[in-house]
């Protein structure tokens, strides 16, 4: 019989003590944050309908999508589409599952309705450096308020939970999704199209516009329509103040709604306030900047940090996300912050595991009495075997988190002791 691999799931970690215990710490440090400016942590189960998670709002996440077949099949026969033997599926991201969480549950909920989730989700990912196919993902939603308010009280939110965990500098990237309509238009690309004009859009800080005009061309694309999109994107410099772009956007996109750009000025009046405010924060308008997700309807942003290769946070308006549950559009707004990417950068406190009481060879009941006798001053208290070596054990307990020791001395424990690293 050939040996079982004993490593996880390719994609997929284990994690230890340690790393579940920061993990732990950064996840109660953001969720407090949160809670200081009202949002109320909700759950939703990892299972969705298959049906709601390819409504097309996805993007490219849709085809990562980790399908289950129905129970009770036993045979497929050949030729026979998967698709039609799966009615579920794993959740992709956590903002497609509060929009069905939304609709069973409105009238029960104060609105604007404020929601933090904090959980894991799967895509059928690539496995590479940074890359899960078993991930954390972090959002905060704010259903019902229609104003650029919930664009404005997102940002903060997010910023200042980050700047808490330690996190900095950090540059905000804003974009809407209603000017990159306005510039599609402008361009002359046909409707049905701008997705896909889009999708290639957003790689041009990877690819430079030499890249982004060859992959125009593979997907059949006019060669005109990469030269007018670096024209009137191009044209503006890296770092041009926000007023200056939304001037110049007036007089470049004369049939562009005057809303757009008032919300805009919004957005970065409030970020400009936050730089003040806040340490390590910069912020620029981004006319690049798409986010893979064909359900944003509005503003559009993302926040980078100089040792990520990819955005750490980002999110957006998705007023007409709700409709396909309730017939209807809701305002909606959300920013998810890449949670593994934060807990590598965050600034945390290693966790206090206690005291260890380290034993010898004393009965089970002995040693249990003890440990029960210092639990009730309100610490927690491990057993740990006494070693020959005090000195580097105590050291390997400190490495471990314990900040405290005592050891079992005629059935009973003796002083607590403090732990600290000893000079090598």
């Amino acid at each position: 019989m050939a040996k079982l691999d004993n490593g996880p799931a390719r994609g997929t970690r284990d994690f230890l003590p340690a790393e579940v215990a920061r993990r732990e710490a950064v996840i109660a440090a953001i969720a407090s944050s949160y809670a200081r400016f009202g949002f109320r942590r909700i759950e939703t189960p990892a299972i969705e309908s298959l049906e709601r998670l390819t409504s097309g709002q996805g993007g490219e996440n849709e085809k990562l999508i980790y399908k289950i077949l129905r129970r009770g099949l036993e045979a497929v026969e050949a030729g026979t589409d998967p698709d039609s033997l799966c009615d579920l599926a794993l959740r992709y991201d956590l903002t497609v599952p509060l929009t069905r969480f939304y609709a069973n549950n409105q009238g029960r909920l104060a609105m604007p309705f404020r929601a933090l989730q904090i959980g894991p989700v799967w895509r059928a990912e690539r496995p590479a450096r940074g890359r899960y196919r078993q991930f954390t993902q972090c959002d905060i939603d704010i259903l019902g308020e229609p104003s650029v308010l919930a664009e404005c009280e997102l940002m903060e939110a997010s910023l200042t939970t980050l700047v808490a965990l330690g996190i900095g500098p950090l540059a905000v990237r804003l974009n809407d999704r209603r000017l990159l309509r306005a510039i599609a238009e402008e361009n002359g690309v046909p409707e049905e199209r701008t997705a896909s004009y889009f999708v290639t859009l957003d790689k041009v800080d990877k690819i430079g516009w030499a890249g982004v005009a060859a992959e125009l061309a593979e997907k059949g694309f006019p060669a005109e329509l990469a030269l007018a999109s670096e024209r009137l994107l191009g044209s503006l410099s890296p770092t041009a103040a926000a007023a200056e772009v939304l001037s110049y956007l007036a007089g470049a996109l004369p049939s562009l709604d005057e809303s757009v750009l008032a919300d805009l000025e919004e957005t970065t009046r409030t970020l400009e306030r936050l730089s003040s405010s806040l340490r390590g924060i910069s912020y620029e308008i981004d006319l690049t900047i798409v986010r893979g997700m064909g359900y944003y309807t509005g503003q559009i942003f993302e926040i980078a940090h100089p040792e990520s290769a990819n955005s750490i946070a980002g999110g957006g308006r998705y007023d007409d996300l709700l409709a396909r549950s309730l017939g209807q559009s809701v305002p909606a707004c959300g920013f998810s912050i890449g949670f593994e990417r934060v807990v590598d950068l965050a600034e945390v406190e290693q966790a206090d595991l206690g005291v260890a009481l380290l034993h010898g060879n004393e009965p089970p009941d002995v040693i249990l009495v003890a440990a029960a006798a210092l639990r009730q001053r309100g610490r927690p208290v491990a057993l740990v075997p006494r070693r020959k070596s005090l000195g580097r054990q105590l050291d390997s307990l400190y490495d471990e988190g314990y900040r405290a020791f005592a050891t079992l001395e005629d059935g009973t424990a003796g002083e607590v002791r403090p732990l600290s690293r000893q000079p090598s």
